[in-house]
């Protein structure tokens, strides 16, 4: 699986190069849009290091992308069935956080649907959506989360669902002490 990964990175690195080219902007023009460093962006455009989610959200807020429709660019055409061994998967390790893209994007349709998990401990914070007034609904399926948006704190447990339009800052937190699963109905505006 390890080779997957590494050749999804390389892809989604030569997209992310790609998108800046079609912009016209140079690595300090997209530092100063994001607030990420040039060098960390100049390393992720050549895969020698793995995107955060976080870093993924801002590239995604200033490309007016959701991530899905990012990783999706990477991937090919999405088949109108998606097994579940062929769900793209999307993990940021260090942050505990790993993504199934259960439902892809795809051309035409203006929602999708993701598998979250995020590791007992792991806190997820995104300055910004990536596409403003993006409608969510986050379902928990196993577990506990803590999800903050719009400054106010919603505590779901097993078979809650939270719905909301995301405008600004939002936290994903699993306190734990277990792991939590939850799937993420995501729809453009």
């Amino acid at each position: 699986m390890r080779d997957d990964v590494d050749s999804v990175d390389a892809r989604l690195a030569a997209r992310l190069a790609e998108l800046r080219t079609e912009h016209g902007w140079s690595l300090e023009e997209l530092a100063e849009r994001t607030g990420l460093s040039r060098s960390t962006l100049s390393r992720t455009e050549r895969a020698e290091t793995s995107p955060t989610a976080s870093l993924l959200n801002r590239l995604c807020a200033v490309y007016g992308r959701t991530m899905s429709r990012l990783l999706s660019e990477v991937e090919a055409e999405p088949a109108l069935l998606v097994r579940a061994a062929e769900q793209p998967v999307w993990e940021d390790q260090p942050a505990g956080f790993v993504r199934r893209s259960v439902s892809p994007p795809h051309a035409g349709l203006r929602g999708e649907l993701v598998e979250g998990r995020l590791a007992a401990g792991a806190d997820i914070a995104y300055d910004r959506p990536p596409v403003p007034g993006l409608e969510q609904h986050v379902w928990v399926l196993d577990g506990a989360l803590e999800i903050t948006a719009q400054d106010v704190a919603h505590h779901l447990a097993t078979g809650d669902c939270l719905r909301m339009r995301v405008w600004g800052p939002t936290r994903f937190r699993c306190a734990g002490p277990a792991d939590v699963r939850y799937a993420l109905a995501v729809v453009l505006p």
